[in-house]
């Protein structure tokens, strides 16, 4: 299964791929979109959504999922990242994709093993567990965390439907 996490935000989206074989992940890709700061709102979110397309086309993943944000103290701040989030969650929907949520504790502890991980220890998580990969940035490093936990989330609902269909059957 191929994966796209993102991380998103309003001046740098990050994005991770991943191929995910049972338990086996291997890096794709990574990068950070960027939109002009010097543009209005709608043309940076025209700018996220033609990056983000563009990725996809050329990536196609089978599998999105993006990282939950927490609202921060500046409420205008909060807003414009909610905007960018809804970029990241409509294009890979529009796309066809099933889109899963995950908030950033679950994704630190499923690459980590603790919720409360510094992202210097997510970033020395991606390179042991997706060897020879570098991340773009920190935001690529964080949607590859993304990926990471999406991927691990996947395999155990897979494994449970699996032994639910075995239960099914011996009944």
């Amino acid at each position: 299964m191929r994966v796209i996490g993102l991380d998103p935000g309003l001046r740098h989206m990050g994005w991770g791929i991943i191929d995910a074989e049972g338990s086996r992940l291997m890096h794709v890709a990574n990068g950070t979109l960027r939109s002009d700061d010097r543009l209005g709102l709608p043309e940076r979110l025209v700018q996220l959504k033609n990056g983000l397309e563009e990725v996809l086309a050329l990536h196609c993943p089978q599998s999105a999922a993006v990282e939950e944000t927490l609202a921060n103290r500046n409420p205008d701040s909060t807003l414009k990242l909610g905007m960018a989030r809804g970029v990241a969650l409509m294009v890979p929907a529009i796309a066809g994709l099933e889109v899963a949520q995950y908030l950033p504790m679950i994704v630190k502890k499923s690459v980590v093993g603790t919720g409360h991980a510094k992202k210097e220890q997510v970033t020395m998580m991606i390179g042991r567990l997706l060897p020879g990969c570098t991340p773009h940035s920190a935001d690529s490093a964080d949607a590859l965390a993304v990926a990471i936990c999406h991927a691990h989330h996947a395999a155990t609902r897979q494994g449970w439907a699996a032994g639910s269909r075995k239960a099914a059957e011996k009944a």
